[in-house]
């Protein structure tokens, strides 16, 4: 389960291994162990989702707790339909310092070997159901993952417009730090994905 220690994990002066053994030597090792722990129980968090949503999603992509030479700053996930595993569309789930994210969301890694591209991923924005998804945030793609977002129903449609070729949109939802552990995360995040999966399939038209 989730809690708000699993955010304040990322509440650290250092990411890198290098600057933990110059300036804080004796740390590395207990570090290491907490923050491998932390990440066990995100990735049987989303294992547990991937096991809710079945078919048609295909087995969740996990990114490790670290690259080999430094901890991650935050732990991220995203889940795609199988049949469309190469596209850079894909429904991100996210937990950092502040809060846990589910959102639709464009990999910008996987965009040179994506089908589809950025226009098609933007066909969401096109039938947008502002009523359906009034209490969702929607926000620019280049914003800070930390940032304060607005509501779609709070939003007026010049507020909705693409700033330049390179600009998408996300659109999602969050558990905020002091809100973790007092759901089901699991469900949670499971019925937030399938509430995006119009907006996914979207996409694809």
């Amino acid at each position: 389960m989730l809690s708000p220690a699993s955010c304040d994990l990322f509440n650290i002066p250092f990411f890198q291994f290098a600057q933990l053994k110059k300036y804080q030597p004796e740390t590395i090792e207990p570090f290491k162990a907490e923050y491998k722990a932390r990440w066990q129980v995100w990735q049987q968090l989303i294992q547990a989702v991937a096991a809710d949503l079945g078919e048609p999603f295909a087995p969740p992509h996990i990114e490790r707790w670290c690259n080999g030479w430094q901890v991650r700053a935050h732990f991220f996930a995203y889940f795609k339909y199988a049949q469309y595993q190469n596209s850079a569309a894909i429904l991100s789930v996210l937990l950092n310092r502040r809060r846990l994210t589910v959102s639709l969301d464009w990999h910008c890694y996987k965009a040179g070997v994506s089908p589809i591209a950025l226009p098609q991923y933007n066909q969401w924005l096109d039938g947008l159901d502002t009523q359906r998804y009034a209490d969702w945030d929607m926000w620019h793609g280049s914003e800070s993952e930390y940032a304060d977002y607005a509501r779609v129903g709070e939003q007026n449609d010049s507020q909705r417009i693409l700033q330049n070729a390179d600009d998408f949109f996300c659109i999602g939802k969050h558990i905020e730090r002091d809100d973790l552990g007092k759901q089901d995360e699991e469900r949670w995040i499971a019925d937030s994905i399938r509430a995006l999966t119009p907006l996914y399939e979207a996409c694809f038209k």
